[in-house]
C-alpha cells in the first residue's frame, strides 16, 4: 500500500477531468496539500474539489508564467513541493499529411511542451526542500506507435523521452522522474469523446475493448480510480529508488499481436 503523503504538497495539471481528476482526489484523501490547474474550470469538478480541500485554478500548459505561477502557488502557500502529476493532455487524429501545422502545434504544445515548462518550474522548487517526484501521463501509444493518429504518438513518446533523461539528469538532486502509459481508459475526456462521436457507441466502446487483451478478457476498460493507484504507486515516498520508469498499464495492448487474434469485427 502506498505511504503516507501528509504534509505533501501535490500539484495535478490538467485536473479538470479523466486521470488528473481522479489522481486530485486520490492525494486529498490520503491528507496531501493538493493544487490543481486546468484550461477548462468547471463548476461541478470546483465545487467537489472545494469539498476536499483541493485548490484549483485556470492552467493553460501551454503558457510559461501561468505553469511557474501555479508551480510558486503551491509551494509558496506550503513552504514545499513534493509531487507534480502532468496529466494535460489532447488527441489529434489523423495522417501527417492530413494534419495542420496549427494541429500539429497545438498537440505537441499541450502533451509535451507543458511536460517541460512543468518541470523547467517544479524541479527547482522540489530540489530546494531536498526532492521529490513527478509522474507524467503518457501512453501507450508512446510504446507502440498508432496508425490513427500518429501525430499523437509522437508526442507521448517525446514525454517518455523527456521522462528518462529528466530522472538521469535530475537525480542528483533527489527528484524522481516517471510515467504511466494507460491503454484504454473509461471516463476520462478523450475516450468519451472517441466512443460518443461513433454512429454506434456501444460498438465503438466494444471495439476498443477488443483490441486490448486484458480488457476483452475482463469485458471492460480501466478505470481513472485505477489509474489514480498506479500513479500513487510511481509518486510514493517509500520508493526512493523508482526512477526512470515507464508503466504501462494498458492490459497487454502494447506488448504486440494478441494470440489467437481476430479483428474486432470477427469478435463483435
Amino acid at each position: 500500500m502506498p505511504g503516507s503523503f501528509e504534509q505533501k504538497t501535490v500539484i495535478v495539471l490538467g485536473a479538470a477531468t479523466g486521470i488528473g481528476k481522479a489522481s486530485a482526489l486520490w492525494f486529498a484523501r490520503r491528507q496531501a496539500a493538493v493544487f490543481t490547474g486546468d484550461i477548462d474550470q468547471f463548476p461541478e469538478t470546483v465545487r467537489e474539489f472545494e469539498a476536499m480541500g483541493i485548490r484549483s485554478t485556470r492552467c493553460d500548459v501551454r503558457s510559461s508564467d501561468q505553469v511557474q505561477g501555479l508551480v510558486e502557488w503551491a509551494s509558496n502557500e506550503t513552504g514545499r513541493l513534493d509531487v507534480v502529476i502532468y496529466s494535460a493532455g489532447i488527441e489529434v487524429a489523423g495522417q501527417i499529411p492530413d494534419v495542420t501545422e496549427e494541429d500539429w502545434d497545438r498537440c505537441l504544445d499541450t502533451n509535451f511542451k507543458g511536460a517541460f515548462l512543468t518541470a523547467k518550474f517544479a524541479i527547482p522548487a522540489m530540489a530546494r526542500t531536498g526532492g521529490g517526484t513527478i509522474v507524467n501521463i503518457a501512453s501507450n501509444a508512446g510504446l507502440l506507435t498508432r496508425a490513427a493518429d500518429p501525430v499523437y504518438s509522437i508526442s507521448k513518446g517525446a514525454l517518455i523521452a523527456l521522462t528518462k533523461s529528466l530522472a538521469l539528469c535530475h537525480a542528483k538532486d533527489r527528484v524522481r522522474v516517471n510515467a504511466l502509459c494507460p491503454g484504454p481508459v473509461e471516463g476520462t475526456r478523450m475516450m468519451d469523446a472517441d466512443v460518443l462521436s461513433a454512429s454506434d457507441p456501444a460498438r465503438r466502446a466494444r471495439e476498443v475493448i477488443a483490441a486490448c487483451p486484458m480488457a476483452l478478457a475482463l469485458g471492460r476498460m480501466s478505470t481513472t480510480e485505477e489509474m489514480a493507484d498506479a500513479i500513487g504507486y510511481l509518486a510514493d515516498p517509500s520508493a526512493p529508488f523508482l526512477t526512470g520508469t515507464i508503466l504501462a498499464i494498458d492490459g497487454g495492448k502494447s506488448l504486440g499481436v494478441p494470440p489467437h487474434y481476430r479483428p474486432a469485427a470477427e469478435v463483435l
